[in-house]
């Protein structure tokens, strides 16, 4: 009888810890979030390879975890209506780090933060969408949606997601 009574206790103590854990604690299981999107590229929107303005398009990963690095290579981004990009390449942030996910062409650099994704077509929709990252295996890291009106109150074309 004693013992069911302190395997009882027992679980009532873990429920109690459990519930004491803060509700944004289990957002940041994953330790690569979206920090924040350039969703509206500054100046008129073209999509030129030479001479368009997607490169100013970006959107901010960051390694939140405070000890491990992680590799990027197969990580996907994906919008609302399926536009996707795979990290093919490897690129570790370190623990605090973070990368542009840049549209157009141009050279990645670790040392820069910044991959391209080598498309000239814009990918976030200036009025609102929703934005996806996945792991490699295939699991869900984070997501968040965004409109223009609610989310954007400075109207500088910047969400950011985490700070």
């Amino acid at each position: 009888m004693r013992r069911g009574h302190i395997a009882a206790v027992a679980a009532a103590g873990a429920f109690v810890a459990l519930a004491a854990v803060p509700a944004h604690a289990a957002e940041y299981s994953s330790a690569l979030k979206l920090k924040g999107v350039q969703y509206d590229a500054p100046g008129r929107d073209s999509n030129s390879c030479t001479s368009g303005n997607t490169d100013e398009e970006y959107l901010t990963i960051k390694n939140y975890s405070s000890s491990a690095t992680v590799n990027l290579k197969g990580y996907v981004v994906k919008d609302a209506t399926g536009n996707k990009f795979t990290f093919t390449k490897s690129h570790s942030l370190q623990p605090g780090d973070y990368v542009k996910l840049r549209g157009g062409r141009g050279t990645d650099s670790d040392a820069g933060n910044v991959v391209y994704r080598n498309n000239c077509n814009f990918i976030w929709n200036n009025t609102g969408d929703t934005i996806y990252l996945y792991k490699p295996s295939g699991a869900h890291a984070d997501t968040h949606k965004y409109t223009k009106s609610a989310n954007d109150r400075d109207g500088n074309g910047y969400i950011t997601f985490h700070g």
